[in-house]
């Protein structure tokens, strides 16, 4: 089989693990396929015992991959889907982060995960993205998509910015805040989640509409149908804001309408027989640490 790596750089005191990761999949592995920058870090503290291939695009990589494993936390994974885009190619997710999410397989696991991709053991969760589409300027190129949510920033820190809402054409509402963002289920454990916003299950579909540091103490977060057509229009003293879409940004300088609806794609995550949701989010935020439980 063919197996893809993308990664960030991570602690020394993960080369260890790491490297016992690639040697496993050295034995089964037909051909390797590294992200350029992410090998040149591999090089420093692993010896490949065979040949890579590079990618540094989603040209360089094929679409006869068997999956790809992101090696970091949850912004690594993000990172990959410029890579991945609609190519349906998995992606499993080994933490080396922090809290982890999305990457829910701890190092402590790994041998147990490239077992399990050893035996296709394992199921494939399918996760909505949203997409940005604009009718004057082309703002993140051919892929305007975002797995965890568009996210609107001030880039003045002493002046709020005005947001206005419509779904499917209706009026919302005009957002004083710091920002706004529109999250998908996936979204919902992220940015959203520490703006007050809920947490919903990743086969809702559903998205969310969360305020960021609103000055109206009656605004809250809104959930909708995930077939809408969100528009937002951003006005403000300030001439310059951020448009963010999961780790990517740019600066839009002028107003500007910004259409959100779901993408026509899907992303593949990979998660192992005894990995759900609902166990994820018990453990990565103590749920049930009660001695009455």
């Amino acid at each position: 089989m063919q197996i893809a790596l993308f990664g960030r750089k991570f602690s020394p005191d993960f080369f260890p693990v790491i490297e016992t990761m690639i040697r496993l999949l050295e034995a089964d592995t037909e051909r390797f396929y590294i992200h350029g920058k992410f090998y040149e870090f591999l090089k420093t503290g692993i010896v490949f015992q065979k040949p890579v291939e590079l990618y540094n695009d989603h040209k360089g990589l094929p679409t006869s991959c068997f999956c790809m494993i992101s090696i970091g936390g949850d912004g690594t994974l993000l990172d990959t889907l410029p890579f991945l885009r609609n190519s349906g190619i998995p992606v499993l997710g080994i933490n080396t982060g922090r809290l982890g999410f999305l990457s829910s397989v701890s190092t402590d696991d790994m041998k147990e995960s490239i077992q399990a991709l050893r035996e296709r053991n394992f199921r494939l969760d399918q996760r909505s993205l949203l997409m940005l589409e604009t009718k004057e300027e082309n703002l993140f190129g051919s892929f305007p998509y975002a797995l965890n949510e568009l996210t609107i920033l001030k880039r003045d820190n002493t002046t709020m910015i005005s947001i206005s809402a419509y779904v499917n054409g209706h009026y919302l509402n005009t957002y004083w805040a710091d920002g706004l963002m529109v999250a998908t289920p996936t979204g919902s454990t992220g940015y959203s989640l520490s703006c007050g916003g809920p947490i919903i299950s990743p086969d809702s579909e559903n998205f969310i509409i969360t305020p960021i540091a609103s000055h109206n103490l009656t605004v809250r977060p809104i959930v909708i149908k995930d077939n809408s057509l969100i528009k937002l229009r951003v006005e403000g003293r300030i001439k310059s804001h951020l448009i963010v879409m999961d780790s990517r940004s740019v600066p839009l300088e002028n107003p500007l309408d910004l259409y959100i609806k779901k993408a026509h794609f899907k992303t593949n995550l990979i998660s192992l027989e005894n990995k759900n949701f609902f166990k994820t989010i018990r453990n990565k935020l103590a749920w049930g640490f009660d001695k009455r439980n």
